[in-house]
C-alpha cells in the first residue's frame, strides 16, 4: 500500500512544474539584478527547497540527513575546514591529521583543534569571520554536541553547521566527497525545513535534475516517507516561494470528524433526555408530598397584615439592639472607676514599700 502511494505521488510530481518554477525564479533574479546596483564581489546564489511535513518529528536531529545530488553544490576548489578532537582520549593530533590530508590529497584547507576553538574564537567577531572564511565545515563526530555552544548562532543562520565525520575510519576522503556532493536536510522541532538544492550558476537542466533528486531523496529519508510530506516549495534568498508539489487533503480525517460529531450529538441527546427524566421525577415527588394537605389561601388583606407584622418584628429587633448597646455603655462606666481604685491601691502599696 505504501509503495503504491509513493509511486502515485512520484507520478504527481511532474518535471514541468519544477521547470516552470525554476524559469520564473531565474526571470525574477534577472529583473532584480537590472534594477539593483552592481556589486564588487560576485556572490553565487543558491536555490532553496522548502519542505513542509504533516507531523512534527518525534526526535530533533542534530546531525543532518545527507541527500545525494547529481550535480554538486560546492565547487572543487572550495574552502573547507575541519575541527578535530585534541583531547587526551581521542588519540588524534593536529600534525597527524594534516599529514594524512596531504598524503591522500583530501580537499581540506584548514585544521582547527577543539582547544584552539575554545580560546581563540570566543569573541563574536572572530566567530563571524570564521564562518565567512570557508564554504563548508567538517568535525569529528565525537565533538558535535559541543559545537553549538562554541560556534554561536552565526553558523546556524547561514546553514554552515559542521558535518560529522568519523575520523576513526580511514576513508576520510570518501566521507568528505559524499558530503560535498549532497544536500543537507536538518530536521528540527518543527514541520518546516529549508534545504540548499542547487547553484544558480548551473544550467537550467542541471538545476531541475538537482531539485527532482532532492525531492525524491528527502521523501525517502523523512519519517513515514511520502505519507508525512505536505508540500514542496522552491525559492531564492529574497523571492517568494513557488509551489512544486502539494499533497491532497486526507479524507479520513473528515470521516472521523463526522463520526465524532454524530457520537457527540447522540451523547448530548442522551444527556438532555436524562435531565428531562430527572425533572419529571422531581415534579411527581412534589405532587405526592403535597397530597392530603390543606393549602392556605392568601388574600390582599392577609398580605397587608403579614407586612405589618414583619415591620413590627423589625422595630422590636431595633429596640432590643438599642437596649443592649445602652447596657454595655453603663457597664463600661461602672468598670472604669473600679479600675481607677485598683490602680490607686497598687500605687499606695508601692509607695509604702
Amino acid at each position: 500500500m505504501a509503495k503504491n502511494m509513493g509511486v502515485a505521488v512520484a507520478a504527481a510530481l511532474s518535471e514541468l512544474n519544477v521547470e516552470k518554477a525554476v524559469n520564473a525564479l531565474l526571470k525574477w533574479r534577472d529583473s532584480q539584478s537590472q534594477s539593483q546596483k552592481p556589486q564588487l564581489l560576485e556572490q553565487d546564489e543558491f536555490l532553496y527547497l522548502i519542505v513542509s511535513l504533516k507531523k512534527i518529528p518525534q526526535k530533533a536531529r542534530v546531525n543532518p540527513i545527507k541527500v545525494p545530488l547529481p550535480h554538486p553544490i560546492i565547487d572543487d576548489p572550495a574552502e573547507l575546514c575541519l575541527f578535530i578532537d585534541d583531547r587526551s582520549k581521542s588519540g588524534i593530533t593536529k600534525d597527524a591529521a594534516s599529514k594524512k590530508i596531504k598524503l591522500e590529497n583530501i580537499p581540506i584547507n584548514k585544521v582547527i583543534k577543539l582547544s584552539k576553538l575554545k580560546t581563540d574564537y570566543k569573541p563574536f567577531e572572530a566567530k563571524r569571520k570564521l564562518c565567512d572564511s570557508y564554504d563548508m565545515f567538517f568535525a569529528d563526530k565525537r565533538i558535535i554536541p559541543l559545537l553549538p555552544r562554541l560556534l554561536g548562532k552565526q553558523f546556524f543562520k547561514k546553514k554552515k553547521i559542521p558535518v560529522p565525520v568519523d575520523l576513526k575510519h580511514n576513508n576520510w576522503k570518501e566521507q568528505i566527497h559524499n558530503a560535498c556532493s549532497s544536500a543537507m536536510l536538518f530536521l528540527g522541532s518543527g514541520t518546516c525545513c529549508v534545504v540548499k538544492v542547487a547553484k544558480l550558476s548551473l544550467e537550467k537542466k542541471e538545476i531541475v535534475e538537482n531539485v527532482i533528486a532532492a525531492i525524491n531523496g528527502i521523501a525517502e529519508r523523512v519519517p513515514s516517507k511520502w505519507g508525512n510530506i505536505r508540500s514542496f516549495h522552491l525559492k531564492l534568498l529574497d523571492s517568494l516561494a513557488l509551489p512544486v508539489f502539494q499533497a491532497m487533503p486526507d479524507l479520513r480525517l473528515k470521516i472521523l470528524a463526522d463520526a465524532d460529531h454524530h457520537t457527540s450529538s447522540k451523547e448530548e441527546k442522551q444527556e438532555v433526555e436524562e435531565e428531562e427524566d430527572d425533572t419529571s421525577h422531581q415534579k411527581t415527588k412534589k405532587k405526592k408530598k403535597n397530597k392530603g394537605r390543606i393549602h392556605d389561601v392568601q388574600y390582599m388583606d392577609d398580605q397587608e397584615h403579614i407586612n405589618d407584622s414583619n415591620s413590627e418584628v423589625d422595630r422590636k429587633h431595633e429596640i432590643n439592639a438599642n437596649i443592649s448597646t445602652k447596657k454595655k455603655k453603663t457597664a463600661l462606666k461602672k468598670l472604669c472607676p473600679i479600675d481607677i481604685k485598683v490602680k490607686d491601691k497598687k500605687k499606695k502599696k508601692s509607695l509604702a514599700a
